[in-house]
């Protein structure tokens, strides 16, 4: 085929097709992505299980206790993938005002109750023995916010406008880090929040220059944010001499280096844990991948890694045959969100960076994280049932283009150029 003739072509099956993935026709979705949630979802539940004997002694709970609660994370976050995959993505956009206001709300609900005092931080919505982590639903809700503020930028040609693009996600950032680092005392969140809203607007065409205006200013705030607090300035001098003040500001670092290296090649086996037996803190939670570690060894990390690698890759794919502008920027959204997430936990744990109190996505403990973790998966799901391919050929041929799928120039991209062309799919 002639280039003039192909981009001709496909210009008249654009300009007959509607925005928004309810007008596209559905084909088979990446089904590697529920195989690859599972088997992390079920390595979670294998390692709750294999330590529940070591958590209830030291907590004082029934033996099945914990591994009862994550069956039941896991059963509600099944729930909450299927709705998210059944819901359109359209109904999500429209509705981000909602979503944004319920994780307001929740925020300050979280911050106005009594805490905890086991764990004295205003992060969470106690109900009796329940307990809701606020911030979840505010990522989550501005994942969707951002896709939408980016696409009307990009739609109305203002992507590098200073004042109306980048002011407004600045502002946003700055009342994120006020409530969430400061006030609710969750700097790991925060980065989490800073690094999707950042590389969302990368993706979008953001220009370069504002970029690194938005990032010295980041920066700046986030060394003012640990100078300011000393458990946050204890971290950062316990990860440059992580075995200075291991019975002190130290320990969790210490005990975690000690699990990881205790697992050797091949890992004690699943009933063989000692730092769980209360030696490391939050083994359930934040360090779990030490815990990993230690059970199933050097091979045993690889292979997870391996696994979270290929989903980061079915992410990429699906982010990348995304059909519009809008299902892009969220696909890209929730990489971000998760493998930053899984970053900062196991580099955390094997001393490449400071401890922040991040789970491990799909491994951890807890109910909240776990739920809004599926919930993101079941829309990016959603969005690989309606991705589509075009050669970048093509793509540099149909510039120009002023509708919500258009991937013109200024947009940049995480590999190749694609379009809803029904005549012309790759599945992946």
């Amino acid at each position: 085929m002639f280039p003039g003739a192909e981009s001709a072509r496909d210009r008249a099956r654009l300009s007959s097709q509607p925005a928004g993935l309810a007008n596209l026709r559905r084909h088979k979705p990446d089904y590697w992505i529920i195989v690859l949630c599972a088997i992390l979802l079920a390595v979670g539940l294998v390692v709750i299980y294999s330590i529940s004997p070591a958590l209830a002694i030291t907590s004082g709970v029934s033996g099945s206790y914990f591994v009862d609660r994550q069956a039941l994370a896991i059963g509600l976050s099944i729930i909450a993938f299927i709705a998210t995959t059944r819901i359109p993505l359209e109904r999500f956009r429209s509705s981000y005002k909602l979503l944004l206001a319920i994780g307001v709300l929740a925020t300050l609900v979280a911050i106005v109750l009594p805490v905890n005092p086991n764990y004295p931080a205003h992060r969470w919505v106690r109900l009796g023995s329940l307990s809701f982590e606020s911030v979840e639903l505010l990522k989550f809700a501005l994942l969707i916010w951002l896709a939408n503020f980016l696409t009307i930028k990009i739609k109305q040609g203002a992507i590098a406008n200073f004042r109306k693009t980048a002011v407004p996600i600045l502002a946003a950032m700055g009342v994120i880090g006020v409530v969430v680092a400061f006030i609710q005392s969750d700097l790991g969140s925060t980065g989490v929040i800073v690094a999707m809203m950042g590389i969302m607007a990368f993706v979008a065409g953001l220009p370069i220059k504002r970029i690194l205006i938005i990032g010295g200013l980041i920066v700046l705030v986030g060394v003012l944010a640990v100078i300011a607090t000393p458990y946050r300035l204890a971290r950062i001098e316990t990860y440059l001499h992580p075995t200075a003040n291991c019975q002190s500001t130290g320990y969790q670092a210490c005990q975690s280096i000690i699990a990881v290296g205790s697992g050797g090649i091949t890992g004690l086996g699943l009933g063989s844990s000692v730092q769980a037996y209360g030696y490391l803190p939050e083994a359930d939670n934040d360090s779990i991948f030490a815990i990993y570690a230690e059970k199933f060894g050097f091979i045993g990390s690889i292979i997870l890694l391996a696994v979270f690698a290929a989903l980061f890759y079915r992410i990429t794919r699906v982010s990348e045959r995304a059909p519009d502008d809008f299902s892009r920027l969220v696909v890209v959204g929730v990489l971000t969100w998760i493998s930053v997430e899984t970053i900062i936990n196991i580099g955390a744990m094997v001393g490449l960076l400071p401890l922040k109190g991040i789970t491990l996505p799909f491994i951890s403990y807890g109910g909240t994280s776990l739920v809004f973790f599926a919930a993101a998966m079941g829309l990016v799901y959603q969005i690989s049932g309606y991705s589509s391919h075009v050669s970048p050929t093509s793509s540099r041929n149909l510039k120009g283009r002023s509708n919500d799928n258009d991937y013109s120039s200024h947009r940049r991209g995480l590999g190749g150029s694609y379009h809803p062309n029904p005549g012309n799919r790759s599945r992946a």
